[in-house]
């Protein structure tokens, strides 16, 4: 590992503080599945942008600018400042650039567009017009590069002719930093549920994370392993079309793989996260793939009980459905947590 592993709750925490849209998202009792007690996270109005990436996308905007102006003017800034006219005059210099399926890029073109800064997102050709739209909206220029999502973070990769800074929630080698940033503003979810289960002295047995490069996944199971009271089996789940974490974990090493589209879009990531596979390897018990159409069964489910989500967002879901097909084990009158990671596009 030649980098150093830091993910502090408190830091988004404290920035969020001063934020007016931030509110804790809601944690959602569903009834008895089987003799099981299933519990939602539901990130589908996270922050007013519809995903739980508007924590990672928007606090990294954040603390980039704060690191910049302090290595640029040899003294610190207060989060408050970030709106002085003075401040969002200075911001304006600065271009973020990513590559996403939807989410991250709004996360992160909202993170600009408060602070003044400007964003351009990378989006593949199968990526929904709705988010497209959305990023417009938010300000962001829209380019569609590619057919699949490792084309267009290719594509945002190389877009930095006069400057423009990579806000991928990715990491490899040598590029490292930002992506921390990301994923430490993911922690906030894990420590707003760790204080509902303090409060209730009532926890979960088993959580599922569903993972695209895995950066959620391993934000999590980072905060479960340090901060949770009771330790539950963690387990990863991805499409089977983008079993990269799976596959890695296989062979001790991040690998990339191939495979067809999946209807699950914002997992469909051939090649994983280097931070979030190192973190994973250690500290998740199981890595399980779901199908297309579990996925889409879990999210039609999740709308039956009045929560509304993508397969993406359910396929936390799609294995505690499929638990007897994959091989997982969950004992009668287990607690399930599961975590609905974006509302319905």
């Amino acid at each position: 590992m030649d980098y150093k592993l830091s993910l502090n709750v408190r830091c988004p925490l404290g920035l969020l503080e001063v934020c007016p849209s931030y509110k804790q998202t809601p944690l959602v009792e569903i009834s008895p599945l089987n003799n099981i007690r299933l519990v939602v996270k539901d990130e589908t109005n996270r922050m007013g942008l519809g995903s739980f990436k508007a924590l990672g996308g928007i606090y990294a905007v954040a603390k980039f600018l704060l690191e910049q102006w302090q290595e640029e003017n040899g003294c610190e800034l207060l989060v408050q400042r970030l709106i002085d006219p003075e401040v969002r005059r200075w911001s304006n210099k600065f271009t973020f650039v990513c590559a996403s399926a939807g989410n991250h890029g709004i996360a992160v073109a909202k993170g600009a567009e408060l602070f003044n800064a400007n964003c351009r997102v990378h989006i593949a050709q199968p990526v929904p017009a709705s988010f497209a739209k959305k990023l417009t909206t938010l300000g962001a220029m829209v380019i569609r590069s590619g057919k699949t999502y490792e084309e267009s973070m290719a594509a945002a990769m190389n877009d930095n002719s006069k400057g423009e800074i990579l806000l991928a929630d990715s990491s490899w080698p040598g590029y490292y930093h930002l992506p921390m940033l990301v994923m430490e503003g993911y922690t906030v979810i894990a420590e707003e549920m760790r204080q509902v289960f303090l409060l209730k002295d009532s926890w979960p047995t088993h959580v599922f994370l569903q993972a695209g490069v895995g950066g959620l996944a391993a934000s999590m199971a980072f905060e479960i392993r340090k901060n949770w009271k009771q330790q539950p089996r963690i387990i990863v789940v991805e499409p089977d079309a983008a079993p990269c974490l799976l596959e890695s974990h296989k062979i001790g090493r991040a690998t990339s793989v191939s495979g067809p589209i999946s209807s699950m879009g914002r997992l469909d990531c051939k090649e994983p996260s280097l931070i979030a596979f190192d973190i994973l390897k250690e500290l998740a018990d199981e890595f399980v793939c779901v199908s297309d159409d579990d996925a889409l069964t879990a999210a039609n489910f999740l709308a039956q009980n009045k929560l509304a989500t993508t397969p993406s967002g359910a396929a936390g879901l799609a294995a505690i459905l499929s638990n007897a097909k994959l091989d997982i084990s969950i004992p009668d009158n287990s607690t399930c947590l599961v975590i609905a990671t974006e509302g319905s596009v």
